[in-house]
């Protein structure tokens, strides 16, 4: 069999693997723990949030309805 990986979680017990996967006896695994909290990938989520509410906040002027160039049929509008 070749290197797959497969998510899995502890739920307390017992590791379970979230995809059905086949395994024969004694398949050797390797088992890596993840963090629960990544540092780096929730700073790099709140200053992408900052910016996005500079590019829409409040004080962020509308669009004027005569600069659509082709309408979208299916919006429905606020």
């Amino acid at each position: 069999m070749e290197t797959v990986s497969v998510p899995a979680h502890f739920d307390g017990e017992r590791i379970l693997l979230d995809e059905p996967i086949e395994l024969e006896p004694n398949t050797k695994l390797i088992v890596t723990i993840l963090p629960n909290h990544d540092a780096e990938r929730e700073s790099w989520l709140l200053l992408s949030g900052k910016r996005l509410e500079g590019a829409y906040g409040e004080e962020e002027e509308g669009y004027p309805l005569n600069s659509i160039k082709e309408a979208n049929p299916e919006y429905e509008g606020r």
